[in-house]
């Protein structure tokens, strides 16, 4: 059996559209995490409504658009549309079931993905490289997508 932890229910990511939480890799460093409805309903030919509670599968991506690091939830949900998640900065739009942007500044790349799985309506965090930390955003300070907090950092 994996080590899984309980993060919510595929109702409440349905009905808000996103669901943000906050990881702890290996090494102690903070990295948020968001939850999306994934409705590709290729991927659901020939399943039972009953192995998705009534609802699509959910997926998992570390809350950062590939180009930039612009946060893809920044505290209020993720930006969809069409089954799409939009990055807020450039318009860059990511498949929510397999992560693949093909058009904007990030064309061409794939958003990082963490493993969740789905039992009885609830959502899982079964990846090994992450453990829970707490729902919602990382605390100010806590991840690295500010840079250098000293100029003595800078290089001429």
């Amino acid at each position: 059996m994996v080590d899984r932890t309980e993060l919510t229910s595929v109702d409440e990511v349905y009905e808000k559209r996103s669901w943000l939480f906050t990881v702890r890799d290996d090494y102690g460093a903070a990295e948020e995490v968001v939850l999306v409805p994934c409705e590709d309903t290729d991927e659901r030919a020939g399943e039972s409504e009953s192995e998705h509670d009534g609802a699509g599968p959910v997926e998992a991506w570390i809350n950062r658009c590939t180009h930039e690091s612009q946060r893809l939830d920044r505290g209020f949900g993720v930006a969809m549309r069409d089954g799409q998640i939009i990055c807020p900065k450039h318009g860059s739009m990511f498949d929510a079931c397999s992560g693949y942007c093909d058009n904007g500044e990030a064309a061409d790349t794939t958003l990082v993905s963490v493993d969740v799985e789905t039992e009885d309506g609830t959502v899982y965090l079964v990846d090994p490289d992450y453990t829970f930390d707490h729902a919602g955003e990382a605390d100010e300070g806590e991840t690295d997508d500010e840079g250098p907090s000293s100029t003595s950092h800078l290089g001429f």
